[in-house]
């Protein structure tokens, strides 16, 4: 049995640290106006809702990015496809959009994405070093090996005991 996580390092973030995160992000941004949040899915979707609460943002739109191929230690970017784009009346240029998605990793995405909104204010709640070029505001940086589990994609099970039955 092999016990080692999908990468070198793993980094677990509980339910209540993701609040804690994208709300520490939102104290960030604050003490400008957005016109608009543009949560990049699937991922940006829980701490864009947790920021558009805390800064009063009532506008909230969606851009489905694809990239990646499995998970894990088999995830593979593959080619970007936007398979939703928000409303084109309402993003414009992005002056005056704040873009949220909970992690930056290689940057690809984040690219792709500020090609579309050159004037948007990109922001993340993690951020590793490749990627960090393209955001302008983080909470937390984790190494570029690190494996971020969020509690999305986690369920809570039984463990072993170290020693013993039970």
């Amino acid at each position: 049995m092999n016990d080692r996580l999908p990468h070198e390092r793993g980094f677990h973030i509980s339910w209540d640290q993701m609040h804690r995160d994208a709300r520490a992000l939102a104290w960030r941004l604050d003490g400008r106006e957005w016109r608009a949040i543009l949560a990049i899915t699937r991922g940006g979707l829980v701490p864009a809702m947790i920021v558009a609460r805390e800064l009063d943002v009532r506008t909230i739109d969606t851009i489905s990015v694809k990239s990646y191929k499995a998970v894990g230690a088999e995830a593979k970017q593959g080619e970007i496809q936007v398979l939703k784009a928000p409303d084109h009346e309402l993003m414009g240029d992005g002056e005056g959009i704040l873009v949220i998605d909970d992690l930056v990793d290689s940057g690809r995405t984040l690219e792709h994405v500020r090609k579309l909104y050159p004037k948007a204010h990109f922001a993340t709640v993690y951020a590793k070093p490749k990627g960090r070029p393209m955001v302008q505001t983080y909470v937390t940086e984790v190494s570029q090996d690190t494996w971020i589990f969020f509690p999305w994609d986690m369920a809570l099970q039984y463990v072993q005991p170290y020693r013993g039955e039970d």
